[in-house]
Order: structure tokens, then C-alpha cells, then sequence
């Protein structure tokens, strides 16, 4: 592995109605903890739609600003902006060579375009990326289906729960939600 960049563990959900993505604030190169809080999620489209990366820094601002032109593009259509990030992703040179991973929320779309330009929608409307991704995304189904916490909240505690178990994530979490 070397020196190649590791960070992160991005979370997002969709829930009785509410939307929320975090993610924690680490940044690690190799073995050694770079950046401690960092903010891997930004809101697109005028605040309706969340984006979180994961991966080298550089190629996920890259994607993502691809990803918000698709956006714009296409007058918000969530699923018809990823679908086309995907196909640009596959089919042209400089982005293929790109390495990171997008987790998307809208108030109705939870998405994943990853590294191979693939869309994924999950069933239960959670996303996770990231080194820690799984670690979250367990906490994250166990919560949303045992507890009665709001989706910020099922968001923040996966993500803790992610950071106790991941050496790549830490405790600084920083969550968004979009208004209804």
C-alpha cells in the first residue's frame, strides 16, 4: 500500500421521512493520521441533495464536481445525474484513472457510484463508503430498524460506532440533514 491515502467512513440514510449524510473527520497517509477534521460531505443543488466522498482527496472533489454538473444538467434528477457521472466514468480515460467513491442523498434517492462507475441503490435506503463504511452501515441497519432515532441521529451514533472499530475513522463527525 505505501503511501497511499486511506480515509474514511461516510454514512448516509433515509428514514421516516428525514435525509442525513456524515462523515468522520480523519485523514490518514499510511499509518500516520494526517488530518483530524476534515469535512468529506457537501451540499449540492441548493441544499436538496448531500454528497460525501471517499478516497483520494483530489478525485472525489473531481467526481463531485462532475457529479454536480450532471446535476445541474439534468434540473436535479438525482438517479439521472449519477447514472450519466457513471457512464462518463467508464467510458473516458482521465476519470477511469480516478480512485474514489461517492455516497449520494436526496430526500428520496440513496445512492453509491463507485470506483468502477457503477450505480448502486441499496433496498434500505442506507449508504456506506469508506474503510469503516461496513462497520457503520451494521450499526446503522441494526438502529434504523430497533430504534426509534431520527435518521441524523442513527447517522451520528453509526458513525461513532464505526470509529471505535475503525483505525481509518475517528470521533470527529461531522452530519448533515436536508430540510423538509
Amino acid at each position: 500500500m505505501g503511501n497511499k491515502i486511506k480515509a474514511t467512513t461516510i454514512l448516509g440514510i433515509i428514514h421516516n421521512g428525514e435525509a442525513a449524510l456524515g462523515g468522520d473527520g480523519q485523514v490518514s497517509l499510511g499509518n500516520t493520521v494526517m488530518k483530524h477534521n476534515a469535512v468529506k460531505i457537501r451540499k449540492l443543488a441548493a441544499g436538496k441533495v448531500l454528497c460525501g466522498f471517499a478516497g483520494a482527496s483530489a478525485d472525489a472533489f473531481t467526481l463531485m464536481e462532475r457529479f454536480e454538473d450532471k446535476l445541474e444538467q439534468y434540473k436535479g434528477n438525482v438517479y439521472r445525474a449519477a447514472v450519466e457521472l457513471a457512464k462518463d466514468w467508464r467510458t473516458d480515460k482521465y476519470l477511469r484513472r480516478l480512485e474514489a467513491m461517492l455516497a449520494i442523498i436526496s430526500e428520496d434517492k440513496a445512492l453509491i457510484i463507485s470506483g468502477n462507475g457503477d450505480v448502486i441503490e441499496p433496498d434500505d435506503a442506507i449508504v456506506a463508503i469508506g474503510s469503516g463504511g461496513m462497520f457503520a452501515l451494521a450499526a446503522a441497519k441494526m438502529l434504523k430498524k430497533y430504534s426509534s432515532l431520527s435518521a441524523e441521529e442513527i447517522v451520528r451514533e453509526s458513525l461513532k460506532t464505526a470509529s471505535e472499530i475503525c483505525i481509518y475513522t475517528n470521533e470527529k463527525i461531522n452530519v448533515e440533514k436536508l430540510a423538509k
